[in-house]
């Protein structure tokens, strides 16, 4: 008898990759690569300290704009189109970069690459799990977002010594990788084509007027999403400039800022599978708000390393475990579970831009980026508080006002 051979392994595997090259693209270089860039472009005079926060704010502007945005691009140019166009448009960003004309010039390019990013984030995890089987969505999701922590990695580790030769050159070779990231992603891109594409649902069309624990779930989301800001882009200028450790050191605690987000979802995950994602996303508010904190009372190694390994776990990880609250308490109806994630990507987007324009206000006028991390501590306290207050099953309410008392 002929043996029976699976190939569904290699009909997948060219889409997992392109959804891991659009991630590590559009998020883990148009993002995170300009973070430990920030010393170098204050020290060469390119930008003021206060110029580069605006500038790291723009980026998560566009990121908000761009998710808004992608489902109407998607559907009136085609998934496979807006996915090769944003890939390409980040890499684009990179080379405009390079060319510090005015401040106005890059801000509209880091809005751009924020832009790209938003995009790539919102179409190309669903278009990819759509061609992978439902017992493989898990392991295929965690290649695709271990872009994020792959992106924050490769950065920390070429820039240093790109730095040595010049900016310019860093932001071209930054551009020479991402357009090869593109080229690599053709091919599955290509087996998108022709496909039903099959738009996410609208978030206007899904009602959460009597669900007072999935409102608490989206409002904890735009919360994390501003505590997290100060680790993602004043971290490496914090810990080269403002403890004058220099951009080596920036770059090595980046590194390992990026180890934990390749390790966090999947670890996270696996943890909330056993535990409940409810409790650990409890459990995940409190540690967050210890190790975003610990940066403001603590300056020696030991804590820069402990507090960039577990903030970079969360960052993605966050994602992974408000998913799977909202799957939780929307059991059943995909519609709604679909249109509440829009609601979350998009208040996530909120309060990421609202909290980057905001800290850079801070960091403009203080000068220090130390009260930053105090501030986004105190924010993520106040996010676990409301989802304790929040989150409370309908029975708990009703057993305490029984009918008749």
């Amino acid at each position: 008898m002929a043996k029976t051979i699976d190939t569904s392994s290699t009909r997948t595997w060219p889409v997992t990759l392109s959804g891991l090259c659009a991630i590590l693209v559009g998020i883990g270089l148009a993002r995170f690569a300009y973070s430990p860039l920030i010393p170098a472009l204050i020290e060469a005079e390119w930008f003021s300290a206060g110029e580069t926060a605006y500038l790291g704010a723009a980026n998560l502007a566009g990121y908000l704009v761009g998710a808004m945005l992608a489902a109407r691009l998607a559907d009136a140019v085609g998934t496979p189109t807006a996915l090769r166009s944003m890939m390409l448009l980040a890499a684009a960003t990179f080379v405009a970069s390079a060319f510090p004309l005015d401040f106005w010039w890059y801000t509209g390019w880091r809005f751009a690459a924020g832009l790209a990013g938003g995009i790539l984030m919102v179409l190309a995890p669903s278009a990819v799990l759509t061609h992978i089987p439902q017992a493989r969505h898990g392991f295929a999701g965690g290649i695709i977002f271990a872009g994020v922590g792959l992106g924050i990695v490769l950065s920390g580790t070429i820039i240093p010594p790109l730095l040595q030769i010049g900016l310019e050159v860093t932001w071209f070779a930054l551009a020479a990788l991402a357009f090869l990231l593109a080229i690599l992603a053709l091919p599955g891109w290509r087996r998108l084509t022709g496909q039903p594409h099959t738009p996410p649902a609208n978030p206007q069309r899904v009602s959460v007027r009597a669900d007072r624990r999935l409102i608490s779930v989206l409002l904890v989301y735009a919360l994390c999403a501003v505590g997290l800001v100060p680790h993602m882009v004043f971290l490496v200028d914090f810990v080269a400039r403002g403890l004058d450790r220099g951009i080596v050191v920036g770059a090595v605690v980046w590194v390992i800022f990026g180890v934990g987000a390749i390790l966090g979802p999947m670890l996270i995950g696996h943890l909330a599978d056993r535990a409940g994602f409810r409790r650990m996303l409890w459990l995940g508010l409190s540690i967050q708000a210890l190790a975003v904190g610990l940066i403001a009372i603590a300056s020696d190694l030991w804590a820069l390393v402990l507090s960039s390994l577990v903030v970079g776990a969360f960052v993605p990880g966050t994602v992974t475990l408000v998913l799977g609250r909202v799957r939780e308490l929307l059991a059943g109806d995909a519609a709604r579970q679909r249109a509440a994630w829009g609601l979350a990507t998009i208040a996530f987007s909120v309060g990421q831009a609202v909290a980057a324009y905001g800290f850079a206000f801070v960091f403009a006028s203080t000068g220090s980026a130390l009260a930053l991390f105090t501030l986004g501590a105190g924010v993520l306290a106040a996010a676990l508080a409301i989802e304790i207050v929040g989150d409370r099953p309908p029975e708990s309410r009703a057993a305490q006002h029984p009918q008749g008392a």
